[in-house]
């Protein structure tokens, strides 16, 4: 895919959506951190229905800290892994607390360093959080990715990478919003959505439906 086409696709994206964010619900830095962490194997629909109360009394790391594991368990035990998630929500509060000031580190080392917090997590938690121009790779874009040919790649690394390198830097802080939602809604895994796709034009999908 040439320069051109893929400021092309970005541009109607950002037309259609200009201010985008993540479908889960959050009020702070922490809430989001939280959320993304629980979100793992889950949809974001789950996660805003078990976080929507323990939010409520919770909204920082020191009360949930407080809750412990089992406190934490009793709302998010409708999400899947919510046994692992437990606890690493809570490691996480213990680390924030004793190493942060209870703050949320805008530092991507020091993300990756809490439980359950890998490079998608930190990437989601600098971009959405704190605008950084990080692009997180989840399934929806990756699948996205390659099937356009926006920027193809073997693995999910490779894909942030390319996408990094080859998405100008006007687009950089949205562009991650933009290719998951295309992908949850539009370019879906089984039969994309080809016929109401608003860059189906620009795509280089061999195996374009009508639907």
């Amino acid at each position: 895919m040439n320069k051109q086409k893929r400021y092309q696709i970005l541009s109607r994206l950002r037309d259609n959506n200009p201010n985008p964010t993540t479908e889960l619900n959050f009020s702070n830095p922490f809430e989001l951190l939280i959320a993304v962490l629980l979100s793992a194997q889950a949809t974001d629909v789950g996660v805003n229905k078990a976080t929507g109360p323990l939010f409520k009394v919770a909204d920082n790391p020191a009360d949930m800290l407080a809750l412990g594991v089992d406190g934490v368990k009793d709302y998010i035990k409708t999400i899947g892994l919510f046994n692992t998630k437990a606890e690493n929500v809570i490691k996480t509060c213990r680390i924030l607390v004793e190493n942060h000031s209870g703050e949320i580190p805008q530092d991507r080392e020091a993300l990756e360093a809490l439980p359950g917090v890998g490079r998608k997590t930190a990437n989601v938690v600098l971009n959405t959080a704190f605008g950084w121009p990080t692009i997180a790779v989840d399934t929806h874009i990756f699948r996205v990715s390659n099937r356009t040919k926006l920027a193809p790649g073997k693995n999910v690394n490779e894909v942030e990478q390319k996408l990094l390198k080859v998405v100008p830097a006007e687009f950089k802080v949205d562009v991650h919003h933009w290719l998951i939602l295309h992908g949850r809604y539009t370019c879906i895994a089984r039969k994309p959505r080809c016929g109401s796709c608003m860059i189906e034009d620009l795509c280089e999908f061999k195996d374009k439906t009508e639907i």
